[in-house]
């Protein structure tokens, strides 16, 4: 990678998983690192641990976004990646969702997306890179995740048209959809010990390379999209999920 000056990185819900392993990543590189979080105690354990910079922010609130931007403006001016991973999974069958739910998983994941690459535009640097987290779920039918499925589809649509939207600034936009990836989402998703265990079993069971993604794995592919290696791919879906989609 070409890495000729230190870049300004934001990465929202860096504090743990797939955030927390790009933002390793990045340091690791010589970028300086922004990770957000709606807690207060694991965000700033995270960025003491990563050598990062800590902001406590929720993605599913406009006004954090807005004053997350302004904050960030201030401070350096200008940004020059934007990782957009903050993200919340929320299982329930199509007929059992209350909307609470509902209002919950897209509040978070392509409202606050949204809205949150609306609002950093104007603080963008000409050439910057924008990579959302989607999934490989945005094109597969799960049972119980239905709302997750779609939100994650609304993404891969919102980055398409981003990307034409800002390309006469050079600045890139794609996504990379992770397919079973070792992170807190699942412990998070209300399943047993007994559960999860069954659930990592049939997954590697599909997956033609019979492991479980790392982090790191996701994170180094966002740390591509954001070189000059990648200055010519914008608009695009990068799948990283052991063949998974291959059955």
């Amino acid at each position: 990678m070409n890495n000729r000056k230190s870049r300004i990185a934001l990465i929202t819900g860096g504090n743990s998983g797939i955030g927390f392993a790009t933002a390793k990543v990045l340091k690791d590189i010589g970028d300086t690192v922004i990770i957000t979080g709606r807690r207060k105690e694991a965000v700033e354990k995270a960025a003491a641990e990563l050598g990062v910079i800590p902001f406590l922010a929720d993605q599913s609130k406009l006004a954090d976004i807005e004053h997350l931007a302004g904050a960030v403006k201030r401070e350096f001016g200008q940004l020059d990646i934007l990782f957009i991973n903050a993200g919340i999974v929320g299982r329930s069958t199509i007929e059992a969702t209350p909307e609470s739910l509902f209002d919950d998983v897209m509040d978070i994941n392509f409202k606050g997306a949204f809205f949150t690459l609306s609002r950093f535009i104007p603080i963008l640097a000409d050439g910057a890179s924008v990579v959302f987290l989607s999934s490989n779920v945005s094109v597969m039918a799960s049972e119980g995740s239905s709302i997750y499925c779609a939100s994650k589809a609304a993404l891969n649509a919102l980055m398409r048209t981003a990307a034409l939207e800002l390309a006469d600034r050079k600045i890139r936009v794609n996504a990379v959809s992770p397919g079973p990836t070792e992170t807190e989402v699942l412990n998070k998703a209300g399943y047993t010990e007994q559960e999860l265990d069954g659930i990592k079993k049939y997954l590697v069971d599909r997956l033609p390379l019979k492991r479980i993604g790392h982090s790191r794995d996701v994170g180094q592919l966002v740390a591509y999209l954001c070189s000059d290696a990648s200055d010519f791919i914008t608009g695009s879906e990068f799948v990283i999920d052991g063949g998974m989609l291959l059955r």
